[in-house]
């Protein structure tokens, strides 16, 4: 079970219905079993170290948002149900995905596989997990995620089988590699239906960003479904993160961090992590062998991307941030991520800044982790369950796991998220005369709507629901959708 610290409790009786009772992370006791779980885990000193001897602006920074009442609310239309007892009797077809890449971009496949799914009208085969190109991670599914729980919590929406019925062992899948960005639900239909009811089986690989985010209101409410409820990590990487939760939370509330300051990072935006020329001129040269790592932009120096605000936030500037935005040198800090590139060197000024940055190697003992070492995307999973649980939450850079746990951290009561405004405080940065409390008053008023308050952005097209759950997936406490 995942923890929670917020004003919203399961049970709520406005914005219950059988769409989420069904597929509920807290389906095992509701509310009174949640609030044991956390009270469990949280001390009381992380509820009440807040209201201490702390100026204005170091209660601001542990300070929740607005959650302007807005709450989980997944009602389903009649026709998705009448639609469900014709898609969940089909024993002819079946979908098989192969998903690709980091923990994260997993999640996503796996939710859009769910949906393709649901549009076919197929039953899903659990998915396979590709091995990592780049940390070497043969971990399937079963063995980042509670399969029984997956399938239990969708049994309403999509038919989920381990295998392949007996009858088609033999049968060569049309496999289709060719599925263009952005494709509607339109698409896949008048793409693949035919072929699925000729062979019975269809096999799709590359599934990245493959579905549009512009989906009907049910189809956005069964992918929030999928992420917020279905997909629960496997028992033990959800006891061990619960576990460092709470050795983090026994000396108060902590902020949780994750630092994109891995090689591969630096390489794919085109950046450079300022550790000395012996370190950027290996960036440059990785770089230079390989291409096509660079992503978007190719034509833009270093000092444009900078500009620009498309390069992830060095040690040094996230100390900056940190201190502008309100914290203090005993602020607890758990940071999450890979390995970065230049050891310890590239976390010293944050450190020196933050004497409490630990992450899972820190707070977990050797024996613990024995069990995940070598599997990326298991330890990746920890360090989500910990940063879910956090009292404060910020991305260094943009990526797969801070728009996850954004949408997640909406979707669990709109805790504290806080989004860097790159762009904007970097003159606030290069200006060396400003006095400190000015910097600190601009760095606060340029994130004071970039908290994780509610944010709809109806008039985005392409706005990720998984990013931002109002209003497709949350309503308002006295008006359920």
């Amino acid at each position: 079970m995942f923890v929670f610290l917020s004003r919203w409790h399961p049970g709520d009786e406005n914005c219950n219905n059988k769409a989420t009772s069904t597929s509920s992370f807290f389906d095992n006791g509701g509310k009174d079993a949640l609030d044991r779980h956390r009270d469990d885990l949280a001390p009381s000193t992380s509820k009440n170290f807040v209201l201490g001897n702390l100026t204005n602006e170091e209660r601001d920074f542990w300070q929740q948002p607005d959650d302007q009442g807005y709450k989980p609310c997944l009602k389903f239309s009649d026709r998705y149900g009448l639609d469900s007892s014709r898609i969940l009797s089909d024993r002819r077809n079946y979908l098989v995905v192969v998903v690709s890449g980091g923990l994260n971009q997993q999640r996503n496949q796996i939710v859009d596989a769910v949906v393709i799914a649901r549009i076919l009208g197929a039953a899903l085969v659990v998915p396979i997990m590709q091995v990592n190109v780049i940390w070497g991670d043969d971990s399937e599914f079963s063995d980042i995620f509670d399969f029984e729980h997956f399938k239990t919590s969708l049994q309403a929406d999509v038919r989920i089988v381990t295998s392949l019925p007996s009858t088609h062992i033999g049968t060569r899948p049309a496999e289709e590699k060719r599925t263009p960005l952005n494709a509607s639900p339109e698409w896949f239909k008048q793409h693949y239906s035919k072929r699925l009811r000729r062979d019975g089986i269809l096999l799709l690989r590359g599934l990245d960003s493959r579905l549009s985010k512009d989906l009907p209101a049910d189809l956005q409410k069964l992918r929030c479904k999928v992420a917020f409820h279905a997909l629960r990590f496997a028992a033990p990487i959800q006891a061990l993160g619960d576990q460092i939760t709470q050795r983090m939370w026994s000396q108060g509330p902590y902020l949780a961090l994750h630092l994109r300051l891995e090689k591969d990072v630096w390489v794919r935006t085109g950046c450079l992590p300022g550790l000395g020329p012996e370190h950027d001129e290996e960036i440059r040269t990785e770089r230079r062998l390989n291409p096509k790592l660079l992503t978007g932009r190719t034509n833009m120096t270093q000092e444009e991307r900078q500009l620009a605000g498309l390069c992830p936030l060095t040690a040094k500037e996230v100390a900056r941030l940190l201190r502008g935005l309100g914290a203090t040198s005993w602020t607890r800090i758990y940071w999450a991520g890979g390995e970065p590139f230049g050891g310890s060197r590239a976390l010293q000024q944050l450190k020196q800044e933050f004497p409490n940055l630990v992450n899972k190697h820190d707070i977990a003992t050797p024996q613990e982790l024995e069990a995940f070492r070598s599997k990326a995307s298991r330890l990746a999973a920890i360090d989500y369950v910990v940063s879910l649980n956090s009292d404060v939450f910020m991305p260094s850079h943009g990526g797969n796991m801070g728009h996850a746990l954004k949408g997640h951290r909406a979707y669990t009561g709109h805790r504290k998220h806080i989004t860097p405004n790159k762009r904007e405080m970097l003159p606030f940065f290069l200006n060396s005369s400003l006095p400190q409390r000015d910097f600190n008053a601009a760095i606060r008023e340029l994130h004071r709507e970039s908290v994780g308050q509610p944010a709809m952005w109806m008039e985005k097209k392409g706005r990720d629901v998984l990013g931002y759950p109002v209003a497709e997936c949350m309503c308002k406490t006295n008006h359920p959708s």
